[in-house]
């Protein structure tokens, strides 16, 4: 019997070296397989949606593995969220189609990073944030994320290592919001917060990380909001702002 699992996870990925596999450094996937195998004893490959860094979160990412298991996904379910951390959960586990690929079927995905601009930030927040202590000009970061929209050679923006056979994204929507807060459990954490969603049907390493970099530099005054388009001229990482930290992110959905 063969069968092809899907997963719909959630993580809090501050403990973890990213998504992949590592020799010596905890992951996501390392810990999913090894849970698999505790459960079916089987060694499997679980393939995710997209490969989230160290220290990324995700509100959804779908993966899948191959199994000879005869287990009702309701049991393998239970039985991988009593045996992973709890900082990750497994949401939901279905039967896919023996086709089914998590990252090849995505029609897109979309990442929101959260930038805090308050004079001191909650304790409850601080881990899931970049804190940048000045005020950013929103209007100014909008018109930049303008230049990104389309199909693009984000060579730019590209992170170092990156395995990506082409460097040519196409980004469908990229939103810069202001909010006043966000709710935490039972109570709203005051706050001038900053959220940028990004949706696109593929991303180059780090390459959230590297616009979210760019716009703050271009909120602060230090870029020019018309220079996004000579930075994507460059196809030169040099040319485009600096990493934002991996704490703010999140993969929050996968669109199929």
């Amino acid at each position: 019997m063969h069968r092809r699992i899907r997963l719909t996870l959630q993580y809090d990925g501050s403990a973890y070296n990213g998504w992949q596999v590592q020799v010596s450094e905890p992951t996501i996937q390392g810990l999913l397989q090894d849970c698999i195998y505790g459960l079916t004893g089987e060694r499997v490959k679980v393939i995710g949606a997209g490969r989230t860094d160290a220290g990324v979160h995700a509100i959804e990412q779908i993966a899948a593995f191959d199994s000879g298991s005869g287990l009702h996904v309701d049991v393998i379910r239970r039985a991988l969220n009593a045996m992973l951390p709890q900082d990750i959960r497994v949401l939901g586990v279905s039967e896919a189609d023996s086709d089914f690929h998590p990252r090849y079927d995505a029609r897109s995905k979309r990442y929101t990073y959260i930038i805090a601009t308050v004079r001191d930030v909650s304790p409850l927040i601080y881990r899931y944030v970049w804190w940048v202590r000045f005020p950013l000009d929103m209007a100014a970061m909008n018109t930049a994320s303008a230049a990104l929209l389309g199909s693009h050679d984000f060579s730019s923006f590209r992170g170092t290592g990156c395995g990506a056979k082409s460097p040519v994204r196409k980004i469908s929507s990229l939103e810069v919001a202001r909010l006043d807060g966000t709710i935490f459990l039972f109570t709203k954490v005051q706050g001038d917060l900053i959220r940028v969603s990004v949706e696109a049907d593929a991303f180059l390493r780090h390459m959230v990380r590297n616009i979210v970099g760019t716009l703050v530099e271009v909120g602060r005054g230090k870029a020019d909001p018309a220079g996004l388009k000579r930075i994507l001229e460059a196809k030169d990482r040099k040319a485009a702002g600096p990493t934002a930290p991996a704490k703010g992110l999140f993969l929050e959905k996968v669109i199929y």
